[in-house]
């Protein structure tokens, strides 16, 4: 068995990505809650894993040449278990090249958009009409984008789940919060509904879920999972 893995983490979507990927791999892990409402990502200790100030974070006792190693950015995270383990990357150069383009579309792409959506439909304290159609409308297009791809294949990179699947999900769960609708998106309703059958997804995403400050998106909501809405 290897030494657990110590993540820094807070129940969010980029905290999910991690969580549920260490259940994924099948990974030990201990877990350290970093409470961002009150701000322990600025704590120093906790600026020397991760510089930016933003959770998740990981430390492997375990890492190259057998010596510790941190690890911030969730993306970087993700490519990093799927090295260390040979799993959920893609076997073959062409197969690493479809995870990591997919990889970097929700890094630079749905991540940030959908964050601003649930940002300015939600919490903003001015109502700011344009701020608000804009990433509405961003995240729209993104999903569309994601329904095209995944009309012709089970998984986001093909034929397999991998890291690109586990990064991408915990955002595209949240669908409802950005004001979404999947009604004329039934690839990525099927995607959904396949990946949250998945009892290591699910377990991640469940970890410490009762913290969530918006208890509305504890679950993946709506009529797509009514037993958890």
């Amino acid at each position: 068995m290897p030494d657990a893995i110590e993540l820094y983490y807070w129940p969010t979507p980029n905290g999910w990505k991690i969580s549920i990927a260490l259940e994924e791999f099948d990974l030990p892990y201990n877990t350290h809650l970093i409470n961002i409402g009150k701000g322990d990502q600025f704590a120093p200790d906790f600026l020397k894993i991760a510089p930016n100030n933003r959770m998740p974070a990981i430390i492997d006792p375990d890492g190259p040449d057998s010596a510790p190693i941190s690890v911030f950015e969730s993306g970087a995270i993700l490519q990093y278990l799927a090295r260390k383990t040979g799993q959920f990357g893609g076997e073959t150069e062409r197969e690493r090249v479809e995870v990591d383009q997919w990889l970097m579309w929700q890094m630079g792409g749905v991540g940030p958009m959908a964050g601003q959506a649930h940002h300015f439909l939600k919490y903003a304290p001015d109502d700011l009409p344009y701020a608000k159609s804009r990433y509405r409308d961003e995240a729209a297009r993104l999903y569309g984008v994601l329904d095209r791809r995944l009309a012709d294949r089970p998984f986001v990179a093909g034929d397999n789940y991998t890291i690109a699947d586990m990064a991408i999900w915990p955002w595209a769960s949240l669908w409802q919060g950005q004001e979404q609708t999947l009604d004329d998106k039934p690839h990525l309703a099927r995607w959904l509904k396949t990946l949250w059958e998945r009892p290591a997804l699910r377990r991640g995403r469940a970890l410490h879920a009762d913290l969530r400050k918006d208890r509305s998106d504890t679950w993946v909501t709506g009529d797509l999972f009514p037993e958890d809405s």
